[in-house]
């Protein structure tokens, strides 16, 4: 079993070896678009201090955005949480970024006051930024600077960024918290607890673990489970001391301290062989006033699970193919291919907004493809022979097999079919994606990470069937299967974010949210200036987690090199 094992291993290296200097050599020839290998992954804990309001009678709801720089551009990679009513927020939220020791890595951070009730920029109030390379983070350890208002003015604010690089301990454990008889804080109704997790670190300091949300009106509250990195929880370290307290959350943000615990992950794993742990929770101030005084509540462990996590790279080299699908629009707002202003035009020496988008994204993706055979979907013409609207008709009129050959097959076909078709409407990608789900949902069924589907719609203005589209979505976040959209052309695609679930949780019509974020829009003009790699760099940033994300939620391990490599083939 041991022999089989250092085979397969050893055949798995020299396979993820070879496939990625292939990959590497491929992206690097057609778009400049990866330049080295990734050195180390970064952790970056976010804080602020000091941070005025614009309503001088509440406290702020700070949120930051972190941004990098990328030909000149920012894009967005990630945000924190929302915390309510606070001028010197500690987030929970994590970033995780790759370090590139000889590239320099531009970061902006954002701090937004998010309006009650909305998660979203749209209406936010900016409250400031700073920006700086990963490498000043990286050598300093802890950066602290001011926060730059509009016009680069320094107010009373500031930032605190903290990085720690990955031990490189993968696994995930989740645990799930509840109390009992907690002391109540409130005249009028119950207490309003939630928990928040430290750990110590070498030094003495506090990092901020986990917070859970806050249990509205109850003394024996039972939090929500969450997936929190061993290397966040105790770097890797199981006797590493953890301290624990729990509060009684206040709309003002002055909440009130109920008690705390201390234990490591030692004890607390300790649940996974049946014994049920629980800690009281000891405010010392009653400790030491009190004669009689016992504790203000008990914490209770309700369950503790390891997980082992996988990376992208583990299942493409464990077998994983990437099926690639694309989706044209062929409305008529894309105007006549035959006029030079269409969208569609084909002009003789310039590729229009439709194929720089097709090439920049299935270059990148194809590597990932063996047999590199893509279907090619149109929607929104009318189609021969009865020319009747369409909105899932394969490109090259072959309805059984609407597989093109290599990206330039679907080049080949797109061309080949607009003097065929008519452009149409409305602009409906609901069938679509539930086409593709129908594939995936196939694929789920078979319990291995053996083909993951990504869906690229291109597409010119707003969705018609906004409705149908979120529950294809809702229903798609279930299944091997991401979905990406750029926008051509000029419109205003500002509804189009809603799809994106990084403004908040996408729900379908009947308030059903979300799996996992598998939606990523990116508007074409916002890149139009920019090489080819910046867009395939955007598009493409989040799939490999959205493939993570998937097949460890699952409980899917990657296959063994040795289970698939003899049958396996790569298309030059």
């Amino acid at each position: 079993m041991l022999f089989h094992s250092n085979r397969c291993n050893k055949a798995k290296r020299r396979v993820r070896k070879k496939i990625m200097s292939n990959i590497y050599e491929s992206a690097e020839a057609t778009l400049g678009f990866i330049s080295s290998p990734c050195l180390t992954k970064v952790e970056l804990r976010v804080a602020c201090r000091g941070i005025s309001d614009r309503d001088a009678l509440s406290k702020p709801d700070p949120c930051v955005v972190l941004k990098m720089q990328s030909h000149g551009q920012w894009f967005e990679v990630d945000r924190t949480e929302v915390i309510r009513s606070s001028s010197s927020p500690v987030f929970s939220k994590i970033f995780l970024v790759d370090y590139y020791f000889e590239e320099v890595q531009r970061l902006r951070f954002e701090l937004h006051d998010i309006s009650s009730g909305n998660n979203g920029l749209r209406d936010a109030d900016f409250l400031g930024a700073m920006e700086c390379t990963l490498g000043q983070i990286v050598s300093q350890r802890k950066l602290i600077k001011a926060l730059l208002k509009q016009g680069n003015t320094a107010g009373k604010s500031s930032i605190t960024v903290t990085a720690e690089e990955l031990s490189g301990n993968d696994d995930y454990v989740e645990l799930s918290f509840s109390a009992r008889k907690l002391d109540d804080k409130d005249f009028f109704s119950k207490s309003d607890p939630f928990l928040e997790i430290f750990r110590i670190n070498d030094d003495g300091t506090e990092s901020l673990v986990h917070r859970t949300e806050t249990i509205m009106n109850n003394l024996s509250p039972v939090w929500k489970s969450f997936k929190v990195s061993l290397n966040t929880l105790c770097s890797g370290d199981h006797d590493r001391e953890l301290k624990c307290t729990v509060w009684d959350w206040d709309s003002n943000g002055k909440h009130d301290f109920i008690g705390e615990f201390q234990t490591t992950f030692k004890e607390v794993r300790a649940e996974q062989e049946g014994k049920q742990i629980q800690w009281e929770c000891i405010n010392p101030k009653y400790q030491m006033k009190k004669k009689n005084y016992r504790n203000s509540g008990v914490v209770i462990l309700n369950h503790c699970k390891i997980i082992k996590m996988y990376s992208f790279l583990d299942y493409i080299m464990g077998g994983c193919q990437i099926q690639f699908t694309v989706a044209i629009d062929f409305t008529a707002s894309n105007g006549d291919p035959r006029n030079s202003c269409s969208l569609h035009y084909i002009h003789p020496y310039q590729p229009n907004e439709y194929l720089k988008a097709l090439v920049a994204v299935g270059e990148i993706c194809q590597d990932y493809d063996s047999d590199k055979m893509f279907p090619a979907f149109g929607f929104g013409a009318l189609i021969p022979p009865d020319f009747k609207v369409s909105h899932d008709f394969a490109v090259n009129f072959d309805e059984d097999n609407p597989e093109c050959a290599g990206i330039q097959g679907v080049v080949e076909a797109y061309q080949n079919c607009l003097p065929k078709i008519q452009l149409y409407g409305p602009t409906n990608i609901a069938p679509i994606i539930q086409k593709v789900a129908s594939s995936a949902s196939e694929e789920m069924h078979t319990k291995e990470a053996m083909e993951y589907f990504i869906l690229l719609i291109l597409t010119d203005g707003v969705i018609t069937d906004m409705a149908d589209t979120r529950e294809a979505i809702v229903h798609a976040s279930h299944l091997p299967m991401s979905v990406i959209i750029v926008g051509v052309g000029n419109a205003d695609f500002t509804d189009m974010q809603i799809l994106d679930g990084d403004d908040g949780i996408l729900r379908s019509p009947k308030g059903e949210p979300v799996l996992r974020d598998i939606v990523q829009f990116v508007p074409f003009k916002d890149f139009k200036h920019a090489s080819p790699a910046a867009l395939a760099k955007s598009v493409l940033a989040e799939v490999p987690n959205q493939v993570v994300d998937y097949y460890n939620a699952k409980g899917i391990k990657p296959k063994c090199m040795s289970d698939y490599e003899s049958t396996r083939t790569f298309s030059p």
